[in-house]
């Protein structure tokens, strides 16, 4: 599949502060959102007395989670202009200006000031439901978008091999070709279950193999 190389860098805000606060870095990232399992974990061990087993359970059904909240976000969030026209400057926002420069190595991650703030959303939604067992989830459910992180650096950096390739492939079919399909990032899943895979061609298969 032949892929168009962009490495120029977008714009959102002309304010340099706001702008800062728009980019990160894999060691900022990798920090910050391990600092932030670790206080989940922490939390949990104060607010509530859920033993080991629970806490393990519930973070462990936190990652596989993510990866639901990773398809929903991107299809119906991320590209909310394709059921809103009128909200493309969200858009370009929140993913727009990633696929417009998606080799941006400083906008392949969520910064710390709004992955912060969705944390805190995502916390009060999930309280509703799990009251404070909600912290074990999010620990889970931040530990499952740190893993998406990874991966999504990594298949916009470079070809991978292996294991990740057919992400590669996957996720660059959503860059490059089919925009309104393969949603999926750190699995191709729930693409099979909502029926938004991309063809798959013969001389793919051979590569993958």
């Amino acid at each position: 599949m032949e892929i168009k190389i962009q490495s120029q860098q977008g714009r959102i805000f002309k304010n340099n502060f706001l702008e800062k606060l728009t980019k990160s870095t894999p060691t900022i990232t990798i920090t910050y959102y391990i600092c932030l399992i670790a206080l989940f974990f922490y939390l949990s061990s104060v607010f509530t007395t859920l033993n080991f087993a629970h806490t393990i359970g519930l973070y462990l059904f936190g990652l596989m989670l993510w990866t639901l909240m990773e398809y929903i976000l991107h299809r119906f969030i991320f590209h909310i202009d394709d059921y809103f026209p009128e909200c493309k400057r969200l858009h370009y926002i929140l993913h727009g200006v990633h696929h417009e420069n998606p080799k941006d190595k400083e906008r392949l991650f969520m910064p710390p000031v709004p992955g912060a703030l969705i944390a805190f959303t995502l916390f009060v939604f999930w309280f509703i439901f799990f009251g404070w067992n909600a912290l074990a989830l999010m620990a889970g459910i931040t530990n499952g978008y740190l893993l998406y992180s990874y991966i999504h650096y990594t298949v916009h950096t470079k070809p991978t091999k292996l294991f990740m390739q057919k992400l590669w492939i996957h996720h660059l079919k959503h860059h490059y070709k089919y925009p309104h399909k393969a949603y999926g990032v750190s699995s191709p899943f729930w693409d099979i279950v909502f029926r938004t895979m991309p063809p798959e061609h013969p001389n793919e298969r051979k590569k993958t193999n």
